[in-house]
């Protein structure tokens, strides 16, 4: 039986009084603690089987989002859906949810396999059900063979697998995972990110609410990425499309380095979809068709997509004086300047690196920039 098989079987459920179904609907969702709002009425829906990333600023709201969705906080207006049924108002044990946090909150005297069991035994489940559910959670994350030890003679990765075992045995239709990783270094991060990446496709029926402030785990695991700022949502997307396509400059500039240089639209491109632009000097081609001729906008492009060489793709060109160049083995980093606005570039190969004060044409491809408005907002 695989993993995801084992995951769903009915017949030795532990019947808690969830709704049916996982995917998440926030309707008009807002949550205040003593009077101050810290999470503005929220309207987003997370699909059944998808893993969903709220990133954002310290204080933006995502944490208390989630635990809103757990049942920890009560929202102060609007209502929470699981599966399409109103859940505002059920316990948290009856939500049919399981939530992993960033101190694992592993019980110290208890072993792995305790730990992982102890949710099960909470709701009451048979010792054989109990057994072979922890057996098949901790196979799942790959802890079999630490069933017998305790928390504190595990490393933080492997305990944070513990964590996700334990949330697993309890069958939920939704996963939260609220900063799994911070609390791990770099190297142990990337794993873990490959170990939910991994369990994902396992069980690709579990819908998963990930809060993190890492962009490259949010852009690593996500299908959709939900970007809070103030309380508020900022911007809501596919993982791909919301990078390379922000709607505005918040997002731009939160999710990776952006590059946002004031152009003026001059116009409608012979190619759909595409608009000329006047860049200093300089007039080019950027993705967008709904931008009045004469309207001045923020042109966003990354700084990967940038190049010291033209072809037929990279027909666009500006051109800026280098002020700074920092080697990094097999990248490099051009900062340069046109006008007072900064122009950042990452190379991969420069066999021969241009010199601080050059004047450097840099060259990009149309379907590579697109126009964002001057002001942040949704």
């Amino acid at each position: 039986m695989t993993a995801a098989a084992a995951f769903h079987t009915a017949a030795d459920s532990v019947a808690p009084k969830a709704p049916a179904g996982s995917g998440v609907t926030f309707d008009r969702v807002s949550v205040a603690y003593r009077g101050a709002v810290v999470l503005k009425p929220l309207t987003m829906t997370v699909a059944a089987g998808e893993i969903l990333a709220m990133i954002g600023p310290s204080g933006s709201g995502k944490t208390t989002a989630l635990r809103a969705v757990a049942g920890f906080v009560r929202p102060a207006s609007g209502r929470i859906y699981i599966g399409g049924t109103d859940a505002t108002d059920l316990p948290p044990c009856e939500r049919g949810l399981a939530m992993v946090v960033q101190n694992y909150a592993l019980f110290p005297h208890m072993r792995v396999s305790e730990n992982v069991a102890f949710g099960l035994k909470a709701r009451g489940a048979g010792r054989d059900l109990i057994a072979r559910r922890v057996e098949e959670s901790l196979r799942i994350v790959g802890m079999s063979q630490y069933s017998r030890r305790f928390p504190r003679e595990l490393s933080g990765g492997q305990q944070q697998r513990v964590a996700i075992a334990r949330a697993l045995a309890v069958r939920p239709r939704v996963l939260l995972l609220d900063e799994p990783l911070s609390a791990l270094d770099a190297q142990i991060r990337r794993a873990m990110v490959e170990e939910v990446a991994r369990l994902h496709a396992d069980l690709p029926d579990l819908t998963i609410l990930y809060v993190t402030h890492d962009q490259s785990e949010a852009l690593t695991l996500a299908d959709r990425i939900a970007i809070l700022k103030d309380g508020e949502l900022s911007a809501i997307g596919r993982t791909g499309e919301l990078y390379h396509r922000p709607p505005n400059r918040f997002a731009a500039e939160f999710l990776g380095r952006a590059n946002l240089l004031p152009v003026v639209v001059e116009g409608k491109a012979r190619d759909h979809g595409f608009v000329g632009v006047r860049i200093g000097d300089a007039k080019v081609v950027v993705s967008g068709d709904d931008h009045p001729a004469g309207s001045r906008r923020l042109m966003c492009v990354r700084p990967q997509n940038l190049t010291l060489t033209g072809d037929a793709e990279r027909s666009n060109s500006i051109e800026a004086e280098l002020r700074e160049i920092h080697w990094q083995g097999e990248l490099t980093h051009l900062v340069a300047a046109i006008g007072e606005s900064i122009l950042r570039v990452v190379a991969t190969r420069l066999p021969n690196p241009p010199a601080r004060g050059d004047r450097l044409s840099f060259f990009f491809s149309p379907s590579d920039a697109n126009l964002i408005v001057e002001e942040a907002g949704v």
